[in-house]
């Protein structure tokens, strides 16, 4: 404003000199006031004097409060997306150490073919590539910056000065601010807050499974002297992606009402700051923790390849019925009587328990030669492009 010569240069060397302010006076004034912005510039003008007549000319208080917001949420996401190139970092380091680890892949929750477990964590890996992908957009969409005055018109402040405010402050302007910056904007930063959520809870209930005594594939890392149970001191619990779990729903528990301050009155209303003067704070706190944790949980992740083998072995081969199923298809038999075929003798050991091979060669209306159906019961068919998918993934 100086600049434009409408707030003269003494002004803004004695803001620049004098200018204070003290919290609890300010809290002192609004109890009086009912308005903070008000508040924090009478307190100024306590320390400033007679040039504080020049401080906040033409602008409302969205001009000053929405701006704010967006420099602390764009700083925010600078250090959730910090966060999670420490949780890429952990996730890569771990998956390449079981890029041949096999495993038994579960659909429904039920035994389905084998895959490896470095094939699992690289899933997360890509998944969280995306995410860091949506944080650099959701920073991008809310740097944003409005010093457009009463309604958004411009008539009191001169657009120059939201421009020199903007690219002081590393923020582009805001087209058409009303008297508020869209909160579209908030609320598609707020909902990446939320997938980056899902993200954590997903891993999470994978390790959770994993823990559960049936399986033990995996568990979190168990401290020296820690204890799991008040009562059962042979207890090793998931404390910490139960945690997260938890976490991830605090964090998307603020997507619905950041989609609901879209809807505001006319060119403004304030029921919106009262939301996020609460999800501002909570949510970016809350996942920076949920996501450091994470890190450390697969950081330290204890990994057991005997027991997954162990696992990926007890129905007695039953993992192979598709390849089973191929070859009996290949041998020419109809896909629908090899099927029956094949799904007799799984029930068979699905109930009885045995070899799922030694079934299929006993049965006689399999034709195809003992010999030929041990092809089918390889490892290496299934994990033959693990290697592929890796560079794929991690292609960059």
């Amino acid at each position: 404003m100086a600049q434009l010569g409408i707030v003269p240069e003494t002004a803004v060397k004695a803001v620049r000199e004098r200018g204070n302010f003290n919290v609890e006076r300010i809290d002192e004034i609004e109890r009086e006031t009912r308005h903070d912005v008000i508040a924090f510039l009478t307190n100024l003008a306590e320390y400033v004097g007679p040039e504080a007549r020049f401080v906040h000319q033409g602008m409302t208080s969205s001009d000053v409060l929405d701006t704010t917001l967006s420099i602390q949420l764009s700083q925010a996401i600078d250090l959730l997306i910090a966060d999670v190139d420490l949780l890429l970092a952990a996730l890569k380091r771990r998956a390449e150490e079981h890029r041949h680890t096999l495993t038994v892949g579960r659909s429904h929750g039920i035994h389905a073919e084998p895959t490896t477990f470095g094939l699992k964590l690289a899933g997360h890996w890509a998944a969280f590539r995306r995410n860091r992908d949506r944080l650099v957009q959701a920073r991008r969409e809310i740097a944003t910056c409005a010093i457009s005055g009463p309604v958004g018109t411009f008539a009191s402040v001169d657009p120059f000065v939201e421009q020199y405010v903007a690219d002081k402050l590393g923020l582009q302007v805001e087209p058409v601010s009303t008297q508020v910056i869209p909160r579209d904007r908030h609320a598609m930063v707020f909902s990446v807050f939320g997938v980056v959520a899902s993200s954590i809870e997903n891993l999470a209930i994978e390790i959770r499974h994993l823990q559960r005594t049936e399986v033990r594939e995996a568990e979190e890392f168990f401290h020296p002297g820690q204890k799991g149970s008040s009562a059962m001191p042979h207890k090793r619990n998931p404390v910490l992606t139960e945690n997260l779990t938890g976490l991830a729903r605090l964090v998307r528990g603020a997507v619905v009402p950041a989609m609901e301050n879209v809807a505001l009155w006319h060119e403004r209303d304030i029921s919106h700051s009262s939301v996020e003067r609460m999800l501002a704070p909570d949510a970016t706190v809350t996942l920076d923790f949920a996501l450091s944790r994470l890190t450390g949980v697969v950081d330290k992740l204890l990994i057991y390849p005997e027991r997954m083998k162990a696992n990926l072995e007890s129905l007695g081969g039953l993992v192979f019925s598709q390849r089973v199923l191929l070859a009996l298809t290949q041998a020419g038999i109809s896909r629908e009587a090899a099927y029956t075929l094949v799904q007799r003798n799984a029930m068979k050991v699905w109930h009885e328990g045995g070899s799922f091979l030694d079934r299929l060669a006993a049965d006689p209306e399999v034709t195809i030669p003992r010999e030929e159906l041990a092809h089918a019961f390889s490892y290496d068919f299934y994990t033959k492009h693990v290697d592929d998918i890796f560079a794929r993934v991690f292609a960059e």
